[in-house]
């Protein structure tokens, strides 16, 4: 491995003992990456599963029904990591009922992870540069409401924060002090915008999520916002022409691994076994929406195939509450007359005939106010989601 400038520590004081605080050296690595041999041939693997997702969504009939599936499964897993204990049902069900209840912590994070992302994704598309900006615009959207909403949400600390341990004197890892984290972050926004290294896009996403956690520039929920990014400059560069990669389901399932390739960074500069990793979960992840997708197809067609079987009448009402289900796998009566336009009698109707089939169950058991959900539409969603 090549010897490589990683940073330098600057000594702090805080609550009276010294603290060394790691300050990153700026991207990209140098000497340069080594992007030869196995390295090359795992970003190859990843660039191929990554052109046959985004090929796939291009043919979908309606590729927002995975879209919004996928934003919520991925913020159900991205919390996880955080120590969440919400599971994707009860996102779902929170989005509906919210009105009706009160918010339960867990569920209100993981719903505010959906609405900045969704909010990210909006501002790319309306042509709003990716910057530091916008990094704090979907952190404060992150943290709007429950906890971390009192830790300064939208603006870059202004104090010491620390990873692991109870004080920074005792901490695994200590970020760079507070006065540092903009000239950080400013050098950071602009490599991400730089071509003139020709590195790969891929590889640029990986090191600029690794330098993120490492700077850690808020004073809480930098590693949903450090995932988010990586979705953010996948689009941005036009890797992905739809945002339905994630990877927080291969960060949780190699959870160990992956924090311990962070502190290896920035220890050794080994930059090369991170990216081996992050193309190997690129490679990992899009092959297993490819799949998951090609299965929810299937399970579609099965279940309008077994629909079509009753009266046209009935079959036509249930087909249409059925494509209400497909867009929203947890749904109310009230919501199925709002997606579908049916007046209630079909909408019951329709409803009855996907409890009948096994498709559509009953969750709440109560006379009124009822929820509807697909079951085996979130089953296959839930996959890897379970606590």
């Amino acid at each position: 491995m090549l010897r490589r400038e990683v940073g330098r520590y600057q000594v702090t004081n805080y609550s009276g003992e010294q603290v060394r605080a790691f300050i990153p050296a700026p991207l990209p690595p140098e000497p340069p990456v080594n992007l030869t041999g196995g390295i090359q041939q795992s970003l190859e693997a990843a660039l191929l599963a990554l052109g046959r997702l985004d090929s796939i969504s291009l043919l979908l009939p309606d590729a927002t029904l995975f879209i919004y599936s996928y934003i919520r499964k991925e913020a159900v897993l991205s919390s996880q990591i955080e120590g969440t204990q919400s599971s994707l049902s009860d996102l779902m069900r929170f989005e509906v009922e919210r009105a009706r209840g009160a918010p339960i912590e867990d569920v209100v994070e993981v719903s505010n992870y959906v609405m900045a992302l969704e909010h990210g994704l909006s501002r790319l598309r309306g042509g709003f540069p990716f910057s530091n900006r916008l990094i704090r615009e979907i952190h404060a959207v992150l943290l709007s409401e429950g906890r971390g909403s009192d830790r300064s949400p939208g603006e870059f600390r202004k104090s010491q924060n620390w990873i692991g341990g109870t004080r920074p004197g005792n901490a695994v890892f200590v970020p760079p002090p507070h006065t540092e984290v903009d000239n950080c972050m400013g050098a950071l926004e602009r490599f991400c915008h730089s071509r003139d290294d020709g590195l790969p896009m891929l590889a640029r996403v990986g090191l600029a999520h690794v330098q993120f956690e490492t700077i850690h520039p808020f004073l809480d929920g930098n590693g949903r916002a450090g995932r988010l990014l990586i979705t953010f400059l996948l689009c941005q560069a036009g890797i992905l022409s739809q945002p339905i990669l994630y990877l927080s389901l291969y960060l949780k399932q190699n959870r160990g691994t992956y924090y311990d390739l962070l502190q290896h960074v920035r220890l050794t500069g080994d930059w090369e076994e991170w990216l081996a990793f992050f193309f190997e979960g690129v490679r990992e992840t899009a092959e297993g929406a490819v799949t998951t997708q090609r299965r929810l197809s299937n399970m579609f067609d099965t279940d309008r195939s077994s629909i079509a079987q009753f009266g046209r009448r009935r079959a036509s009402s249930a087909l249409r509450v059925h494509e209400a289900l497909m867009a929203r796998p947890i749904m109310s009566l009230s919501d199925v007359r709002e997606h579908t336009g049916l007046a209630f009698p079909g909408a019951s109707s329709g409803m009855g005939v996907l409890t009948e089939l096994g498709i559509a169950q009953e969750i709440t058991g109560r006379g009124r106010n009822r929820l509807f959900a697909y079951g085996d539409y979130l089953d296959i969603l839930s996959e890897g989601t379970e606590m």
